[in-house]
């Protein structure tokens, strides 16, 4: 059963959906390395645990890798390719890595503060929802 707010009818924060902002750090990360083309990255991000199983959409994939170029991030080559059409190559540059450096810092910090969250909650346990009330309709694993 999908879980999703009860007040939007989106998707809950609560199932960890709504990680697309982690896609800059987790992009950064890839192409630190090695150089990838953006089939291959999205692949290889499909492969990370923030994607639950799931590909990330590739379209904006390419969206941010342009971004990411405009930014400085990351330079792109078109290599030739004698079967099929030519591939963009992505490599970080030495701002990217900077950022990565700044990412990682922010994440160790958020870290730290999901790890506080994480111990309230283990020592709160919620009651199960009634049928139809509310989205929890199965205890996580930690509180068992």
């Amino acid at each position: 059963m999908r879980k999703t707010n009860i007040m939007t009818s989106e998707p809950c924060p609560c199932t960890g959906r709504n990680l697309d902002k982690l896609l800059h750090a987790a992009i950064l990360a890839l192409l630190a390395q090695s150089p990838l083309h953006g089939y291959e990255l999205v692949r290889r991000l499909a492969a990370l645990k923030m994607f639950q199983g799931r590909k990330p959409d590739p379209t904006g994939v390419y969206r941010l890798l342009k971004q990411m170029e405009k930014d400085g991030l990351l330079r792109s080559t078109l290599t030739l390719s004698k079967a099929g059409p030519a591939k963009r190559t992505n490599q970080i540059t030495a701002e990217g890595r900077r950022c990565l450096w700044q990412w990682r810092e922010t994440l160790e910090a958020f870290q730290a503060a999901v790890g506080e969250i994480l111990k309230s909650i283990k020592k709160h346990r919620p009651m199960r929802s009634r049928p139809g009330v509310g989205h929890i309709t199965k205890m996580p694993s930690l509180w068992k």
